[in-house]
């Protein structure tokens, strides 16, 4: 029998290597600018053309590399960083697979030129699908440029899976904030289709945090210090009042490496427990400092995922850390026992001898004295008296029945008869206790748990989804609205002003028109500032931040394909953040008019994101239950 079991070609081995290296053209990005960062550059430079899938280059002032290094550098498995198998655990650099590149060159055409400061004239170097087409002689300056073009010509099945241009420049631009926010040291600069996206100098890692997320970011972060034979942590956490509904701004770096890893997470979130409302997540920039003996970088191809050799140690103290420092800058409520300084004894009365108050009683005082007759020790009182029986002609005791003579004949035409007294609120307070005027109400609909909205049917009974039937009927509003661009507005009293970063603004800019047809009123949308004077009708002033918070995450992230409706997606959008969630209570008239506008809604079977709104149940099965 012949042997079947054969070597793969070179060629074919890289795109298999590419498979698990390269998934998308941020994946190229993040791997060039890490090699840029290993060569010493201090200063690199990124250019984006349509998202990266025609360009991807990354040019550095690095020290090069000679003619040689530059040819082996593709080679698979060739590396300057590990020549034992315990130098994977004492690793301080980026790349040390010797895979990057090679996976990179099978998938893509890519051009190489690279120049040591000792040598006068530079190399360059072409190379398309792992085939070296040429290696010539050039005048570059110091240091290296890589010019990565047209991922995935030879493999068009995954350049069909490559998402929406506005989809994957998010993913590219999310590999270039985590290589700049690890490295305030050197200079990035981006360049997206022509213009300059960000021009980030070398700075302190609180700047580069507010060069990256616009100037507001500065007032929302609380600095964090600690330091311990295990583990050093230092950066920031935002305030528990800016947190979002999305994830997008938590960074772990460990050892100046961007990680993943949803139990150090879970430490924070512990941190922050009691602080934040439910499904608001708070914001991190943490670097962690460990031994690199004490984690396995080389667990995942992508090297975002590590394993630590003592996880609860490093989660009791980074949990530990954070809620230091919120408690330390008064973001964490403590009992306070401080004494009221008003209860405090002014410094006038310090020195003063304490001296026992006396009290003077009136010993001879009696109150079944005659009045007229004065009192000898009390002559306040005795002058009191005296000028009360002046006033009443020295009246004594004895005629006291004159002090009420005339009044019996002014009451007498004072007398009311009661019988003819009116009262405007009578009938209307009568009417509520009288059976015989009240309106039978019956009530078809009732709430169980907050959830759901039972009803009855002919055939029995309905349950409905709450949330879910309220996001279809403001999905199909604000569809309709848009359609016809009939939107309703709300004009605020005050603008209302919100800080963004420059990428989310650029999403902001892409619909504001489909937004301006819902009811939103734009006034100034500047480079971090957007301000807002009109909303919506049904939509409160508390909620604009969060509604336009959860439009930008999906945007950024459900995007699905090049046949995506911008409309569609900020109708959903919109109608997931406004409709009635799990657990608020409605009047019998809110349940019957949302039951009302359900089923007049034109697909009221399925909720936007095509789950299922209600179900029915009849009597026969309800009778089964009981057999």
């Amino acid at each position: 029998m012949a042997d079947i079991i054969q070597l793969l070609p070179d060629h074919v081995a890289n795109q298999i290597a590419a498979g698990e290296v390269v998934q998308r053209p941020a994946s190229v990005v993040k791997e060039l600018l890490e090699n840029a960062i290993d060569a010493g550059a201090d200063t690199i430079k990124l250019i984006i053309k349509d998202a990266g899938k025609t360009l991807v280059q990354v040019i550095d002032n690095g020290k090069g590399m000679s003619p040689t290094d530059a040819r082996l550098s593709f080679e698979r498995h060739a590396t300057s960083k590990i020549k034992s198998a315990e130098d994977l655990f004492q690793l301080h650099t980026k790349g040390f697979r010797g895979e990057a590149l090679a996976s990179i060159a099978a998938i893509a055409h890519v051009e190489l030129k690279t120049k040591q400061a000792s040598n006068d004239v530079g190399n360059a170097l072409v190379i398309e699908g792992s085939q070296v087409v040429s290696q010539d002689v050039v005048v570059t300056p110091t240091g290296t440029s890589v010019a990565v073009k047209n991922l995935f010509f030879n493999i068009p099945a995954r350049r069909n899976f490559l998402k929406s241009d506005t989809v994957e420049l998010r993913h590219v631009v999310d590999e270039f904030y985590r290589v700049a926010l690890a490295h305030p040291s050197i200079s990035f600069v981006m360049y997206n289709n022509g213009s300059e996206s960000f021009n980030l100098p070398i700075s302190n890692y609180r700047q580069r945090i507010v060069n990256i997320f616009g100037n507001k970011t500065n007032e929302k972060l609380v600095p964090v210090d600690e330091d311990t034979e295990v583990l050093n942590v230092s950066g920031f956490v935002g305030k528990p009042e800016f947190a979002k509904k999305s994830r997008g701004e938590q960074y772990f770096f460990v050892n100046d490496r961007f990680i993943k890893s949803a139990y150090l997470n879970h430490a924070i979130a512990s941190a922050f427990e009691g602080l934040l409302k439910p499904g608001m997540h708070a914001s991190y920039f943490l670097n962690l400092q460990v031994d690199p003996q004490s984690i396995d970088i080389n667990i995942h191809p992508t090297k975002t995922e590590i394993k630590f050799d003592d996880e609860h140690t490093l989660y009791a103290i980074l949990r530990a850390a954070v809620k230091h420092s919120l408690g330390q800058f008064n973001i964490a409520p403590v009992l306070d026992f401080e004494r009221d300084p008003n209860l405090d004894t002014p410094y006038n009365y310090k020195e003063t001898v304490i001296s026992t108050p006396k009290v003077e009683v009136d010993r001879s005082f009696n109150p079944f004295k005659d009045a007229s007759q004065p009192s000898v020790t009390s002559t306040q009182r005795s002058s009191h008296t005296s000028s009360f029986s002046r006033q009443e002609g020295h009246k004594s005791s004895s005629d006291w029945e004159g002090l009420y003579v005339g009044l019996e004949s002014k009451s007498n035409e004072s007398v009311v008869d009661f019988s003819e007294v009116e009262f405007e609120s009578e009938e209307e307070t009568l009417s509520i206790f009288n059976g015989d005027h009240q309106v039978e109400q019956t009530h078809t609909t009732y709430q169980l748990h907050k959830k759901y909205i039972v009803s009855t049917i002919k055939s029995g009974m309905l349950i409905i989804d709450q949330f879910r039937a309220h996001q279809r009927v403001l999905y199909e509003e604000f569809l309709r609205n848009m359609t016809s661009r009939e939107g309703v507005s709300q004009q605020l009293l005050f603008p209302l002003q919100l800080h963004f970063s420059p990428q989310d603004i650029d999403i902001v800019n892409q619909l504001k028109a489909d937004l301006e047809h819902t009811g939103f009123v734009f006034s100034n949308v500047d480079e971090e500032l957007v301000e807002i004077t009109g909303v919506p009708v049904n939509v409160p002033e508390s909620e604009v931040s969060i509604i336009l918070e959860q439009l930008i995450s999906d945007v950024e992230h459900e995007v699905p394909d090049s046949n995506f409706s911008a409309t569609d997606l900020l109708a959903k959008s919109m109608a997931k953040s406004l409709a009635i969630k799990t657990g608020q209570s409605l009047q019998k008239d809110e349940q019957e008019h949302l039951v009302n506008k359900l089923f007049a809604c034109k697909d009221p079977n399925v909720s936007p994101a095509n789950r299922v709104t209600f179900v029915t149940m009849s009597v026969d099965e309800l009778d089964k239950k009981f057999i």
